[in-house]
């Protein structure tokens, strides 16, 4: 039954193709033609290619072994005639086998693996091609011959599975299950796929004439295994062509590659004909302007490029107020740019030049907003705090609505980071009415950026600052200098010496660019730079900076920028809605004091930003529609706290003091202690400085001659050795702040016993006792406040720089000023009476007077 139906199945399949053909004589006849006119004359039937086609022919006789030569690329066909290239490493031995035996044929057969000198048997294909090799020619590095495919063959047996590869083959024979009407129609549709590929690529003509010459186009095998050679198909596909036996199913996978050639050929042929159809339509268009612009010239009505390019910097020219200088400069220009070559580089640099010269904002200025109240709401609404920043902002822009303009001032924002400095110099643009331009100078090396390049160098160009007056078109912009703490220098010069003239009022008038060569008046254009620290900042150039101090925000001024900034904007930027997704207060402060007790607010924006990122996930996956968070949601949402509340080390020989870094306030919780009584020794820890280490020597000299007036242990120093440590050991520590501090805990280690109350302190101290005055006191007690101390103790000399502070950093507040250290011992300490330590030390040293005293008595 299956075999009946089968073969029904076989004759209709036929039919069809039959009747989708439409094979008849005409067609044939039109075919023949069609091939004669492809080769010019050259019949088919002549008599020359009738010898070709016999020379062709295989020999009756066949090759029953054979080396084999496995091919990685792509299968060989029976029909083919193609040169191979050998690596000579590689197949010397092989070849000398070849040529031992006198092979004139081989096989060839294709392999599915990168290193095909080295396959293996099960590597190697079923099926193969028999080839008859011609002129050998054996080159230093490679071995050459001709390949001529004459027969399928199916390999039987290995005689060497290894290199030289050799086999015993059998050559199948072709199957014809179809009828011949069939075997007609697909070679008729192969032909009439040539037909159609023949004007697409002029290759295929030279590939069918060599195939005419052969052989018949009315061999159905020769025509298939010709066709699939002609194909870019990959291996696979190939090699299944060439392992299919049956003749009909053979051409019938053929035409399917060939159909797809076709639609691959005409994609390329369409698009080469759009690339050499606009190639055509430029060129023409090339020559028509040429001949235009010559009959133009000869009439005298249009000009060349040279001087249109100097009637346009004319024109430009005439429309600045130029200086007298940059005018006569301009000039010798244009007459240079007359005279040169267009062609020529200088021709380029000359033309550079005057573009940038012509771009430049000549006495060109905005006019200045000096309206105070409206630049109070522009800070106010961008910042919360930073009141005494604002007010010293407000003052600046006083003094410049009263003479009509702001102009002659640098202004140095210097703070921890995230406290916002940028962002008021933008409000300070943005209240002014000015533009605006911002680059940052951290870790420049080249000092062309800031002054520009010479002309003599390729590539030349101005300096950043008439970069940002090209850009901004006024010669009054704010210009922001960010990180000029963190500006570098190197052996191409040192930026920091080279803004010494456009930070300075009585220079920048006349400020020279190395690439523009004339003056140009910076005098207007308000400059800000923005520090972290101002140490690393050369001393003449921070003599020229007005310095504006931001420290760090306390917990409720980070709770209203929370509030009414960050939230809000985050939110935003999510896509979510502000009256459904909510944070509570205590929640925000949680957030400050567990997760972001820096300084800035950078930290928190980090911290809300992962809260928005949690809500959106849950609203997406959960579907929430509304929520609000609360403190006891914080841990699960953002892991467990940072930093937990600082508790009060009142130990014996522990104090804590306040410093200053660069990231703002900080507290340092100083320790003392014994190590033994066997000789007298003192060792410092904690990665301290070269100067905190003095103060420590200073703090200890200081304390071990005051021992008896501070009613310490006289003797204590003497046989004790006492080691001082600054806590986070890992982090370097600098200065002398910390002196009154150590010489705290150093006395608290004598008397032993712990300071009488919780506080916190700092102060520089002298041998003699001098309490001086020290730096930071703003940010010393924002860190204070931040951790809970209310209690503090500073230098007498700082007590203006105290008074200056806000009344809300103040409050809740309990400050000592303290002249000498004797001030210091009387609020840590009750040393008007006995210490422990020295009770002890009379105690000890009595009774050693009582024994003396009896031992005395018995000898006598």
């Amino acid at each position: 039954m299956d075999e009946s139906l089968s073969s029904d199945e076989a004759a209709l399949r036929e039919e069809e193709i039959i009747e989708a053909i439409e094979l008849d004589e005409e067609q044939l006849a039109e075919l023949e033609q069609f091939s004669q006119a492809v080769l010019e004359g050259e019949h088919i039937g002549s008599e020359e290619s009738e010898t070709a086609g016999a020379l062709a022919k295989p020999e009756l006789t066949l090759p029953r072994e054979v080396f084999l030569l496995p091919v990685k690329e792509r299968p060989f066909f029976p029909g083919q005639q193609l040169p191979i290239l050998l690596n000579r490493s590689s197949w010397n031995t092989t070849f000398a086998a070849i040529q031992a035996k006198q092979c004139k044929y081989i096989g060839l057969i294709y392999v599915n693996t990168d290193e095909h000198d080295k396959a293996k048997p099960e590597d190697f294909s079923r099926v193969g091609t028999l080839v008859k090799i011609s002129e050998p020619r054996v080159k230093d590095e490679y071995i050459q011959l001709i390949a001529e495919g004459v027969k399928r063959f199916e390999i039987e047996q290995w005689i060497s599975p290894q290199a030289p590869y050799r086999a015993r083959i059998n050559y199948p024979a072709d199957i014809f299950k179809g009828s011949e009407k069939v075997i007609k129609a697909y070679g008729l549709a192969i032909m009439n796929a040539f037909r159609e590929l023949l004007p697409l690529n002029p290759l295929y003509s030279e590939e069918l004439r060599f195939f005419l010459n052969r052989y018949s186009a009315s061999e159905p095998s020769h025509l298939a295994d010709f066709a699939a050679g002609l194909t870019t198909a990959d291996s696979a596909k190939l090699q299944d062509i060439l392992e299919t036996f049956d003749l009909a199913q053979r051409m019938e996978k053929v035409l399917a590659l060939f159909k797809h050639e076709i639609e691959v050929t005409k994609l390329q042929f369409n698009i080469r004909e759009r690339v050499e159809e606009n190639l055509t339509e430029h060129q023409r268009e090339f020559f028509l302007r040429q001949q235009l612009y010559e009959i133009q010239k000869e009439l005298g009505i249009t000009k060349d490029d040279q001087s249109l390019d100097r009637d346009r910097f004319e024109e430009r020219i005439e429309m600045l107020a130029l200086s007298e200088e940059a005018h006569k400069k301009a000039d010798e220009e244009l007459q240079k740019l007359s005279s040169l070559d267009p062609q020529s580089p200088e021709y380029n640099v000359a033309r550079n030049w005057l573009e940038w010269l012509t771009q430049l904002p000549w006495g060109q200025h905005s006019e200045d907003n000096l309206d105070l109240n409206r630049a109070r709401g522009i800070l106010d609404k961008g910042h919360d705090g930073l009141d005494d920043v604002k007010n010293r902002i407000l003052e600046f822009l006083a003094v410049g609505a009263l003479k009509g303009e702001v102009s002659g001032s640098i202004i140095c924002l210097v703070g921890p980071p995230g406290v916002g400095k940028t962002s008021i110099g933008r409000s300070i643009a943005d209240a002014l009415d000015r533009k605006f331009y911002r680059f940052s100078v951290g870790g420049m090396r080249d000092e062309a950026e800031i002054k520009g390049h010479r002309r003599t160098y390729i590539g030349a160009m101005p300096g950043k600052f008439i970069q940002a007056l090209k850009d901004c078109e006024t010669s009054n912009p704010v210009i922001m200098l960010d990180e000029i703490d963190k500006i570098g220098a190197s052996y191409q010069g040192d930026p920091a010496s080279a803004l010494l003239e456009v930070l300075d009022p009585e220079q920048n008038s006349e400020f020279m660019d190395h690439f523009m060569d004339v003056r140009f008046d910076l005098s207007k254009a308000l400059f800000i730079c923005t520090a972290n620290t101002l140490d690393s900042i050369p001393g003449p150039l921070l003599d020229r900076m007005e310095v504006i101090r931001l420290s760090g925000y306390i917990t409720e001024e980070k709770v209203q920028i929370a509030k009414h900034h960050l939230w809000p904007s985050l939110l935003q930027e999510a896509g979510l809605d502000k009256h459904k997704v909510q944070i509570t207060t205590p929640a925000i402060r949680h957030v400050i004091e567990g997760y972001a007790r820096e300084a800035g607010v950078r930290n928190l924006k980090k911290q809300l930003a992962k809260l928005v990122r949690k809500l959106a996930l849950r609203f997406v996956t959960e579907g929430e529609d509304q929520t609000r968070i609360h403190v006891n949601e914080l841990e699960e949402m953002l892991g467990q706290p940072r930093f937990t509340a600082e508790k009060m080390n009142q130990q014996i020989g522990t104090v804590t003091g306040l410093a200053w870094t660069s990231l703002g306030g900080a507290t340092l919780n100083i320790e003392a202690g014994r190590i033994h009584t066997l000789n007298r020794g003192f060792k410092l820890s904690g990665q301290l400085g070269e100067v905190m280490q003095e103060s420590a020597g200073i703090a200890y000299s200081f304390i071990s001659s005051s021992l008896q007036k501070y009613k310490a242990d006289p003797e204590f120093f003497d046989k004790a050795f006492v080691h001082l440590h600054v806590p986070d050991g890992a982090t370097p520590k600098d200065g002398p702040s910390a002196g009154i501090t150590m010489a705290t805990a150093l006395l608290s280690l004598a008397r032993n016993e712990a300071i009488k109350a919780p506080l916190a302190m700092t102060g520089e101290l002298s041998l003699t006792g001098l309490v001086l005055p020290v730096g930071g006191i703003r940010e010393k007690v924002i860190a204070a406040k931040r951790i809970g101390i209310r209690e503090l103790i500073l230098p007498e000399d700082n007590r203006k720089d105290y008074q200056e502070l806000p009344d809300y950093l103040k409050s809740d507040l309990d400050v000592h000023f303290a002249k000498h250290f004797d001030d210091v011992a009387r609020l840590t300490f009750n040393i008007r009476s006995k210490s422990l330590a020295l009770k002890t030390y009379l105690a000890n040293k009595a009774a050693e007077e009582e024994r003396e005293a009896t031992l005395g008595d018995t000898h006598h």
